[in-house]
């Protein structure tokens, strides 16, 4: 049975490891290979680009500046705390808006994040919103001249004002409010002056006019939109395979959604809607748009009909999403956010991390310390199960003189050796099982996490020590001696053959990139492991396998996010103190105390007692 349980124990390890090794060699070269094609694309189009074509052999329209882009348009400024840009005036078109708050990377002078670019530029990205209807000339949409008539930019105490007056009779007044965070409220009221009815209704849409190479990852980014309580996503590969989807609902909302950033549109949640989404191909490039058209509505003349829409733009923040779903009865808002197949236990994990950090920010501590305030709650929970799990490991070790002696006299029969095995174990109230169980335990816990910190906007670029982002690898490389070398091994020619070897490659670039917290973790579970009752009664091989698991978990983690490897830290950290204290309860021999007894040159057997 002990035999068993050692067995089940490096079942478990081989499980997470072989977890861990799908992710890093199988999921991330998965992801390099479509970095080498998009790679691949980029080089044809600049070839094709140098022959005045596109990549699909076209006729190349060179894409504008930002700046060109820009003056292409009258503009209104927007002038938030958390956001600037402008409006285009030529189709009231939102095109133009910075993250203030958020920068590119964790460089002092790092630029802001750009979220919305004009319509001709490069990769512009923008959302406009106006009205369509049978036979009625004139009605807005995005070439439509609009006229400011308020004053001033656009900030949280200025709303814009516009107006436009279409040839049949319909005029039009566009109020747009911003909030100090991410929200536009755009209020239409349109006003029937001739002389017939007009039926109308309105749309919103967001258009993505290719998507740059640092998006389309395994995140998911893509179309998003919540349609009749339902989520529904696709990510812009399969998106653009599948060419479009259409989808009903009453209210809702939808848009396109990078890893940390969207922009959605919000109709009136009362309001059934018809949605889009589709890709077509516009001289060579792909547009991706999502849009959507409201209920229709007769306006007699004389009449008047006004309609709510709400614009999200900027980053998804947990406790945001949640404020804006439940002050805008947008359901499962906070979905934006790619919880993964483990929802129900990433997100409770996230809150209260999240929860941590708000109270330890007030004492001026960051992520880092909320992460050990969480680790500490995860053992105190688990517990239970660890202690009994510990406590029966360490009786089996107390008695693995009496089970060698029982295995040296009954060789030769194994029916006794067996009843005379559940003996003691009955006589010692020893339950083998309670000691694997509790193994499986941190499983679930890991990848919950492993998604908390892959796709949560609160941990990018949340600093702890010399780590500038817990939700990217350690930045520091025993290479240049953990940063006090001025040089990046990631810029040693001969990588660039080695990392195209699809395994090889992938082994070594992870050993250049072992950083100080996958070496702090790999010490910690290795003296974790050889300090536990598990390594006892074990077969030589299997403990030389097991002895081994540290160090592979370090070369497998370190690409991992640094803030997931730290967790790992203190958690066995705590391992190592609890079975410290379980063994010296049960009396039983460890190799701390036998480690400081040779130290002062005491004996083992005192130290134990």
């Amino acid at each position: 049975m002990n035999s068993d349980n050692n067995r089940n124990l490096i079942i478990f390890f081989a499980i997470v490891l072989l977890a861990l090794a799908y992710e890093q060699f199988f999921i991330a070269p998965k992801e390099t290979t479509a970095q080498q094609q998009r790679a691949a694309a980029a080089a044809a189009a600049q070839a094709n680009a140098a022959k005045g074509l596109t990549a699909t052999g076209q006729p190349v329209v060179a894409p504008l500046t930002q700046a060109q882009a820009l003056g292409a348009t009258p503009r209104v400024s927007v002038q938030t705390p958390a956001l600037s840009g402008s409006i285009s005036l030529t189709g009231a078109r939102y095109d133009d808006l910075s993250l203030r708050n958020y920068h590119e990377t964790t460089q002092t002078n790092s630029p802001p994040v750009q979220l919305w670019t004009p319509l001709g530029a490069e990769n512009s990205y923008y959302a406009e919103a106006g009205w369509v209807g049978t036979n009625v000339a004139g009605l807005p949409n995005g070439q439509t001249p609009w006229t400011q008539t308020s004053q001033g930019p656009l900030t949280p105490a200025n709303p814009l004002e516009l107006t436009y007056a279409a040839s049949s009779g319909l005029t039009f007044h566009r109020e747009i409010k911003v909030d100090p965070p991410f929200m536009f409220t755009q209020t239409d009221t349109v006003t029937n002056t001739g002389a017939a009815p007009v039926t109308i209704a309105p749309y919103g849409a967001v258009e993505r006019h290719g998507v740059p190479p640092t998006l389309g990852k395994i995140a998911m980014e893509g179309a998003i939109g919540m349609f009749d309580k339902v989520l529904k996503e696709a990510k812009y590969p399969k998106w653009k395979k599948d060419g479009a989807y259409a989808y009903t609902s009453t209210g809702g909302w939808l848009g396109i959604t990078d890893k940390y950033f969207m922009t959605v549109f919000a109709p009136p949640q009362s309001e059934p809607i018809q949605a889009k989404e589709q890709v077509s191909n516009v001289g060579g490039v792909d547009v991706y748009e999502t849009s959507y058209v409201g209920q229709a509505r007769a306006v007699a003349p004389g009449a008047s009909v006004t309609e709510v829409t709400h614009v999200f733009a900027g980053a998804k923040v947990v406790k945001t999403l949640q404020a804006y779903g439940a002050q805008l009865g947008l359901p499962n808002f906070d979905k934006a956010v790619d919880w993964g197949f483990l929802e129900l236990l990433s997100k409770p994990v996230f809150l209260l991390l999240d929860t941590y950090a708000g109270w330890l920010s007030h004492l001026g501590l960051g992520f880092g310390f909320a992460i050990l305030a969480l680790t500490i709650t995860i053992r105190l929970v688990m517990f239970p199960a660890f202690n009994a799990s510990y406590g029966m490991s360490t009786k089996m070790k107390k008695v693995q003189p009496q089970m060698k002696a029982l295995q040296e006299r009954y060789k030769n029969d194994p029916t006794t050796l067996q009843k005379e095995m559940m003996g003691l174990y009955a006589k010692e109230k020893i339950n083998p099982v309670t000691g694997c169980i509790p193994m499986l335990l941190p499983l679930p816990v890991f990848y919950a996490l492993n998604n908390v910190f892959n796709v949560t906007i609160e941990m990018r670029q949340a600093s702890f020590g010399w780590v500038k982002d817990l939700s990217s690898p350690d930045p520091t490389t025993i290479w240049n001696l953990f940063g006090l070398l001025p040089w990046n091994p990631d810029t040693v020619g001969w990588l660039v053959t080695v990392e195209h070897l699809p395994f090889v490659g992938g082994v070594v670039l992870l050993i250049l990139h072992l950083g100080a917290w996958p070496i702090i973790y790999a010490c910690t579970m290795w003296v974790s492991l050889v300090s536990g009752p598990t390594m006892t009664g074990v077969d030589p091989n299997q403990q030389a396998i097991m002895r081994w698991m540290p160090w592979v978990f370090m070369i497998v983690l370190a690409q991992s996010s640094v803030g997931l490897v730290i967790y790992w830290s203190f958690s066995s950290v705590f391992t190592l103190a609890q079975t410290y204290f379980l063994m010296r309860r049960y009396k039983v021999e460890n190799p701390i105390d036998q480690f400081f007894a040779r130290l002062t040159g005491g004996g083992a057997k005192a130290a134990a007692e």
